[in-house]
């Protein structure tokens, strides 16, 4: 075997044993799988031809299994110059032979596996924009046709800068993936594909005792860690999320696996039928009821990078407007406008925080989209109250279903009847029921479709001027199940639909349903959500100008790019509230960060100290909203004393957070790093955190510990190497080096929030509204690590132009140090990176607080120098030294630090 040159010296014992290993593969039985017969492969590209090896018997009741494959895999270099072959020792046919190739990119591989005689359904270029197989495969030689007169018994392809190794196995046909530099087989599979029109499997062996998967979603999940041995359906329906387990809202067949001592990989089937993914701990096996298998497997090898690689592919996560970092009220059953204005007065007579008021469908007449309920909520009364709002830097979001009343007097209706724009079955509209009675649905795969929706939001705005949208039932629900027409709407094998094996018609639109350009939603069931969001976000941009902003119950791979998304109709009790975690640590998995739960829940009766651990929890959840249902008792927070206080003192936190967690929203626009996320995305090499989900980070330097149990004195915390401070008094709280779980007396009206050493937060005073937050001045809040040194960033902008950090937009980046000398000064700097944000040359820091010093005695003497000159202490300037936990704590009040300026601050103490 040749060495390629730029191949990674690690990877070529590992492309050896992959070789050698292949011809020991067994050649199986000949009644199932499929055997490959040619491979050919040019520069980025290899193109591989299967047959089948024989019918399966006992899988026949589910149709004629395809003849012939058309596998590819795919990568993208810089040029010809990064490839390097291996070629093996050649002989005539490929049976027990392999080929091994590299990657998509350096860090991502596709392998696509489609009927090769005959089309088939994938997800949409548009949807999810990516190299079309047949521009990748264009150059590509025909087997027989390549640079060997004779297949090669083994062809090795190495990409320099990738860790990715694609094989595949000849007779029986399998494949693996592994990683170059550490050996380890990242996805493995057995030699038994099924290839029917309408079924797909395909399993793939793990590592029981080492592989932690996450993911696969939408499901209430007991853990967010998943569990040996259960079945995760894929299937959007209309689910209360109070159901632990059964398919819900959305469709993210992606998963990460993490594996000590910390490495990560990610793997998507981009595939959007319906389908079961069983978890066997040491197997992992899709069984899907049509498309094409069609994977992408991301190298990591961080969890931080899996989702970085990620998001590139499906789409980066899109930049949420300042004021959705508000704290925001909603309820189904709200009885009229005064109802609405002694919300917000209750608000602001208890001081606690409101940036948005929801309306649910109580301002509907007859629940008929883009209406007002002329009684209730009347143009009259309505508009006002919305104006008063935005006065006092407050917003209004409403609610859309998408079923459109069939109405002969409702303008909608009639203009959607006019544009052909609806979802057709049997050659008709098809007829749909939801709360306004008899409906037909957009068929937003037509283009006319979403201008449309835009016509229609923009005709509404201009009597409602509302700030999102928030769409709900885009599942889509259907109040009755359609009567199957043709084979769609009962394939042959059925997937877990609600658990219970339901048929896919249930409670939504018919498989036999029929969108523009003739694609069944059969096929395109799961796409309806991401549909209605793109259509949605791109209406609110054009008809505002500004940073849209939208929620969806339906979501899809990709739908980040468009929307935010709660975890939908959960259940005011303690296991929702304690699973209300795994959901938002899975979304942020999939590249949709802003995510929240109904605080104190949705559906049932709450109680106060439910409600008061909830507020206390969901103030840290990125989109924090208290909503409950028609019939309930009611629950802001302002009802009862003690809830008011929790509510005062977290959401008080979350608005001084306000800065950090902004920042935050600008790296998953930029990298897809979540804003809230599992322990071990900091602390991969530490396995304790892989199955820790009662707490959970916020960004790299906040952890948020919760009260999660009915009547809970303690808090079992877990904290990872390292330092941690207390956020409310700045003590030291844990100093550990390998790791330590500590119990925690329940303090009464707040969550633990601990800061991690070596992390600079920026924060701002506490307000009623974010825009009253925002003109308040900084503080810096450095937590030194052991080293005595500290990071962190500022991102600025006006919280709703369009873009974020782009290169059309004003922006201002500023990142901050910190560093301890040997004569025990600490300086700390800032780099101002970009500064195109006038107000970032006005904004200043006025106080920074400085924790983890070494002495536990109070400074004698503070000399505090600002660009090398010394600062002179009077009423405005200040300093003080406190000392708790065995470490001390240094606050330098009344400076006048320009953000957008760089600076040296310096402190030197004396004891």
């Amino acid at each position: 075997m040749a060495t390629p040159r730029s191949a990674p010296a690690s990877c070529l014992l590992l492309l050896l044993l992959l070789a050698v290993g292949s011809l020991a593969v067994s050649r199986g039985d000949d009644c199932c799988g499929y055997n490959v017969v040619s491979v050919a492969g040019s520069g980025s590209a290899l193109s591989a031809r299967l047959e089948l090896a024989g019918e399966t018997p006992a899988l026949a009741e589910l149709g004629p299994d395809v003849q012939r494959l058309s596998l590819t895999a795919r990568q993208e270099i810089a040029g010809a110059k990064d490839v390097n072959f291996t070629h093996g020792y050649g002989y005539a046919g490929l049976k027990d032979g392999n080929f091994t190739h590299g990657l998509e990119t350096d860090t991502r591989l596709r392998v696509r596996i489609t009927d090769a005689d005959h089309p088939r359904w994938e997800v949409p270029q548009d949807i999810i924009p990516r190299p079309a197989p047949e521009e990748v495969y264009l150059n590509m030689p025909l087997p027989g046709n390549g640079d060997s007169s004779s297949p090669p018994r083994t062809r090795v392809l190495s990409t320099a800068g990738s860790d990715l190794v694609f094989t595949i196995h000849a007779s029986p046909f399998r494949f693996t993936v592994s990683h170059c530099s550490t050996g380890d087989v990242l996805f493995d599979t057995s030699p038994t594909l099924v290839f029917k029109d309408r079924y797909l499997e395909l399993t793939s062996a793990l590592p029981a005792g080492r592989a932690s998967l996450y993911g696969l979603g939408e499901q209430t999940k007991r853990s967010f860690r998943l569990r040996h041995n259960d079945t995760f359906t894929l299937w959007t329906a209309d689910i209360a999320a109070s159901n632990v387990d059964p398919n819900l809202y959305g469709s993210h067949p992606f998963y990460m696996d993490v594996r000590p001592p910390g490495a990560a990989h990610g793997v998507l089937l981009l595939n959007s039928n319906g389908m079961d993914v069983l978890y066997g701990g040491s197997s992992v096996t899709y069984k899907v009821i049509g498309g094409v298998l069609d994977f992408y497997f991301f190298a990591g090898p961080s969890p931080l990078a899996v989702v970085d690689q990620y998001t590139q592919l499906v789409g980066r996560p899109a930049p949420m407007p300042y004021w959705s970092f508000g704290f925001h009220q909603c309820r189904y059953g709200y009885l009229n406008v005064d109802d609405l204005k002694g919300v917000v007065a209750g608000y602001a007579k208890a001081k606690i925080p409101l940036e948005v008021m929801w309306t649910d469908i109580d301002y509907m007449n007859k629940f008929q989209d883009f209406t007002l309920n002329p009684a209730n909520f009347s143009f009259a009364e309505l508009r006002p109250f919305v104006d008063k709002l935005h006065q006092n830097g407050q917003k209004y979001v409403l609610i859309l279903d998408p079923g459109v009343s069939i109405d002969p007097t409702y303008g909608t209706f009639i203009r959607g009847l006019q544009q052909d724009i609806f979802l057709k079955r049997n050659g008709t509209n098809f007829l749909g029921n939801v709360w306004p009675g008899d409906v037909y649905f957009p068929d937003f795969m037509n283009p006319r479709a979403a201008e449309f929706w835009a016509n229609e939001i923009s005709l509404f705005r201009r009597t409602i001027p509302v700030d999102g949208l928030w769409i709900d039932m885009n599942e889509i629900s259907n109040f009755y199940d359609p009567v199957p027409l043709n084979a769609l709407d009962d394939p042959p094998y059925r997937i877990n639909n609600s658990g219970v094996h339901r048929p896919i018609n249930n409670k939504t639109t018919p498989a036999s349903a029929v969108h523009y350009g003739g694609v069944s939603e059969y096929d395109a069931h799961n796409l309806f959500g991401l549909l209605e969001s793109r259509a949605t976000n791109h209406a609110l941009l054009r008809d505002t100008g500004r940073r849209p902003f939208v929620l969806s119950r339906s979501t899809f791979v990709g739908s980040g790019r468009y929307t935010a998304h709660w975890t939908g109709d959960n259940a005011a009790s303690w296991t929702d509230l304690r699973y209300s975690i795994n959901t938002m640590l899975s979304f942020g998995l999939f590249g949709v960060p802003m995510i929240g739960a109904d605080i104190c829940g949705f559906g049932g009766d709450t109680t106060e100290e439910l409600c008061g651990r909830w507020i206390q929890l969901g103030a840290f959840y990125p989109f924090a909203r208290d909503h409950s249902a028609i019939g309930t008792v009611r629950r802001e927070p302002y009802l009862w004393a003690s809830v008011a206080a929790s509510a005062r003192k977290s959401l008080g936190l979350r608005y001084r957070l306000l800065p950090y967690m902004y920042t935050l929203m600008h790296e998953a626009h930029t990298t897809g790093a979540p804003i809230a996320r599992p322990l071990f995305f900091s602390y991969p090499e530490d396995v304790a955190t892989y199955g820790v989900d009662r707490q959970f980070l916020l960004g790299r330097g906040v952890l948020v510990s919760p009260v999660l149990e009915q009547g809970a004195t303690t808090v079992d915390a877990y904290f990872p190497a390292g330092r941690w401070f207390c956020i409310y008094n700045h003590s030291l709280a844990v100093d550990t080096r390998s790791g330590e779980r500590v119990t925690l007396p329940a303090l009464p009206d707040s969550p633990y929030v601990h800061v991690a050493g070596g992390s600079i937060l920026p924060l701002q005073q506490s307000a009623m509204t974010t825009a009253q937050a925002r003109r308040t001045p900084f503080h810096l809040l450095v937590a030194l690590a052991e080293d005595g040194t500290a990071a962190g960033d500022l991102f600025l902008d006006d919280g709703e132009s369009p873009e974020m950090g782009g290169a059309r937009s004003e922006f201002s980046l500023v990142k901050f140090s910190c560093a301890t000398w040997s004569d025990g000064k600490i300086r700390l700097r800032s780099q101002v990176v970009h500064n195109s944000y006038a107000p970032s040359r006005t904004l200043v820091i006025s106080k920074v607080v400085i924790m983890g010093l070494q002495s536990t005695e109070p400074a004698r003497n503070f000399a505090v120098y600002v660009n090398g000159a010394a600062v002179q202490f009077n009423r405005a300037v200040s300093t003080s030294y406190r000392s708790r936990g065995g470490l001390g704590a240094a606050h330098v009040g009344g400076l006048s630090l320009v953000v957008g300026e760089e600076f040296e601050l310096k402190v030197a103490m004396s004891y």
